[in-house]
């Protein structure tokens, strides 16, 4: 099938075989680019939650390289390394689960774009169908033309709907890899948050003392 077959099909379909182009378009796009932001970040969160069990709860003075910097995981270290010693394990728990709020937005975003076209290319396949349809019985009116073309037309504009169904299979796959890693990624920033406050709270509870108080002594020994 050459280009200009398929330019005619196009245009018989009513135009929405363009719009399914700009369709799959936007989709490779999205799943490009969130595929690969978010493959990036899953493996700094990994390379962080192993630097973190290696530093065996030394992080105040923990600086992270260049890459890792820039990930919002980083964002939790931040906020460990700024609050006080003896800072309430509530009070640093309500910051960090703050944080990873703020963070959360940025993960998902452009998903819904994919969610759209999931949606929008078997409804826009099924419209071009019908036009193509159109077409095809309005040839009937004509009584030089065999029933060879008119099943031929039929054929050809299912080509819409096949191609809406093909657009909406391959994004439906990619938004549930997409959303599972997203998920995967916020059970980082959680596990993050969890061992940071473990951490911080270990290292600012006072030790605990052997020693017997001074009062008590004084009392037992008047007694």
């Amino acid at each position: 099938m050459n280009i200009p077959r398929l330019l005619e099909l196009a245009n018989d379909s009513g135009g929405t075989l363009y719009l399914m182009l700009l369709l799959l378009l936007v989709a490779l796009t999205v799943i490009i680019e969130r595929s690969r932001f978010l493959s990036n970040m899953q493996e700094g969160g990994a390379r962080l939650i192993a630097l973190l069990k290696q530093e065996g709860g030394q992080i105040a003075d923990l600086a992270l390289p260049g890459k890792l910097a820039q990930l919002p995981h980083a964002r939790l270290f931040a906020i460990v390394q700024t609050e006080p010693a003896g800072v309430d394990r509530n009070s640093l728990d309500g910051h960090l689960e703050e944080a990873v709020m703020h963070e959360v937005p940025s993960l998902d975003r452009s998903l819904w774009m994919l969610d759209t076209v999931i949606t929008l290319a078997p409804l826009l396949g099924l419209f071009g169908t019908i036009v193509g349809m159109f077409n095809a019985f309005h040839a009937l009116g004509d009584v030089q033309n065999g029933a060879t073309q008119i099943t031929g037309g039929i054929a050809e504009a299912l080509i819409a709907t096949a191609s809406g169904l093909f657009i909406a299979m391959i994004g439906l796959v990619f938004f549930n890899a997409l959303h599972t890693r997203v998920r995967l990624i916020v059970h980082q920033l959680e596990t993050l948050k969890v061992m940071l406050v473990n951490r911080h709270h270990r290292l600012g509870s006072p030790p605990t003392s052997s020693r017997v108080p001074v009062e008590l002594i004084r009392t037992q020994a008047r007694a």
